[in-house]
């Protein structure tokens, strides 16, 4: 569902563990392999009208059943080509809210397939990624038949992926979401009660889905039990559902107040140089004109718009989670679909992990884009992270093709502010040795001072891919 890397691999890592079908990458097409094991309940997914009704709400990601040669055809029963997913995105790099709306998307499905005798039987947050700005569901293959009585077997796992996650962002730290990235088989119930302040007990359904959930855990962990005995009435069932929905309603995070997510009323642009920048990049961009955009260090989106205006498919990274939240609501109150705003730390980008280290894909692994904004970066990656210029210009140069980059000299004062706390021991972070570090990989193709300040504005074009 994504533009990936050519593989040896025709199973792509995401998606081996589940016996009922896979992943597989052909002639740079992804493909999901229904395996004839899940006969039956694709047959019912696709019959019983569950399939259209969730498509028809944004809620499912659409497919195609295609007449293709299967990729390990012992135990294929069809091959479906799903609708591609621009940017592949993971719950460790959503901020508060984007967790928040996947978890409730999540519930809204179980609830419609409750509807027509089917339930989820996979909640993972993997299962979902954002679409024209939306959660949508990608995993067609984890819908099962509901047997009156049998309890939701992914209920602890939503729990642990979104609830547990959820609670200690909103009670703790919005930055506990980067435990995601430890456990990506979901937050341990224990340790999130153990972290959450003792008022939450007060709250029934945070005592009930996480406290004494995690206490019935601990419980049972050494004892055998059969899930098949314990019934769960359809009406008892659709009020756990409703439980959990308040639960995570009921959850909130408010952004503001960080350095950066108020960056731009505390910056030295002027009117005219603030402007005139915008001007600068919008002209850069109609000369690439890409289909994809990241934008890196991108606060809340005002350069990043100027991508997905143009019709770009556009990430727009920043490390301040209250920023990207902001961005978020941006996107959502205007409808911006070819926006996803990411929390990512460029110092510590996201790496591969899981199985192998393959299961989710690293930074790179997803790129490289048509054009990548840095903007008001370089100074803070040389300066305040002491990266040097060469291993700068070399992560930039993985992960675009094209390149519109902002030097910002010494002298300018959001640089002296750094240098305030600090030795200046950066002799070498010059403009000449910019542009000598990057013309190693990059093409400099124009350049254009910023009104108003002592900045420049430049245009790169990686070298590989000149003339291409």
């Amino acid at each position: 569902m994504v533009r990936v890397r050519e593989t040896t691999s025709a199973q792509l890592p995401s998606s081996f563990r589940d016996p009922s079908g896979f992943l597989f990458q052909r002639d740079g097409v992804i493909y999901r392999q229904v395996n004839r094991v899940y006969r039956e309940d694709y047959d019912r997914l696709m019959e019983s009208g569950l399939y259209r009704a969730l498509v028809d709400d944004d809620l499912l990601i659409p497919h195609e059943e295609v007449g293709l040669a299967p990729s390990v055809p012992e135990l294929a029963y069809k091959i479906i080509q799903p609708e591609a997913i621009p940017f592949i995105s993971y719950p460790y790099e959503w901020c508060f809210s984007q967790l928040k709306d996947a978890a409730l998307t999540t519930l809204r499905i179980q609830r419609k397939a409750l509807e027509v005798g089917m339930t989820l039987r996979d909640s993972s947050s993997y299962n979902i990624q954002f679409r024209h700005g939306r959660p949508v569901f990608i995993d067609t293959l984890s819908f099962g038949r509901y047997t009156e009585g049998q309890p939701w077997i992914a209920y602890g796992q939503y729990c642990q992926h979104f609830l547990a996650p959820l609670a200690l962002m909103g009670y703790r730290d919005v930055r506990l979401r980067r435990l995601l990235r430890t456990y990506i088989d979901g937050l341990p119930l224990d340790l999130a009660s153990s972290l959450l302040p003792w008022r939450t007990r007060l709250r029934f359904s945070l005592l009930s889905h996480i406290h004494l959930h995690a206490r019935s855990q601990r419980h049972f962990a050494d004892r055998q039990v059969d899930v098949k005995q314990r019934k769960v009435g359809r009406y008892a069932l659709l009020g756990i559902i409703n439980s959990l929905e308040s639960a995570v309603k009921g959850l909130r995070w408010m952004a503001g107040g960080t350095e950066w997510a108020d960056y731009y009323q505390d910056t030295n642009y002027s009117t005219q140089a603030f402007e005139d920048k915008k001007k600068i990049v919008a002209g850069f961009l109609e000369r690439v004109a890409p289909a994809t955009a990241w934008d890196l260090g991108g606060n809340v989106g005002v350069f990043s718009r100027l991508a997905s205006e143009r019709g770009a498919s556009t990430v727009c990274f920043d490390v301040d989670p209250a920023a990207v939240e902001k961005n978020y609501s941006f996107c959502r109150q205007a409808a911006e679909t070819p926006m996803l705003p990411l929390v990512l730390d460029l110092t510590n980008p996201s790496p591969g992990i899981g199985w192998e280290g393959r299961e989710r894909m690293s930074l790179q692994e997803r790129g490289p884009a048509d054009v990548v904004l840095a903007l008001a970066l370089v100074h803070h990656l040389a300066i305040s992270n002491n990266v040097p210029l060469s291993r700068i210009a070399g992560f930039l140069g993985d992960i675009s093709r094209w390149l519109v980059i902002e030097y910002v000299p010494k002298e300018d004062s959001q640089v002296q502010r750094l240098l305030a706390t600090r030795e200046d021991v950066f002799p070498g972070y010059t403009q000449e040795a910019f542009e000598r570090e990057f013309g190693r990989l990059f093409t400099i193709t124009d350049t254009a001072p910023v009104e108003e300040s002592r900045r420049t504005l430049y245009l790169m074009q990686r070298l590989d891919t000149c003339g291409a």
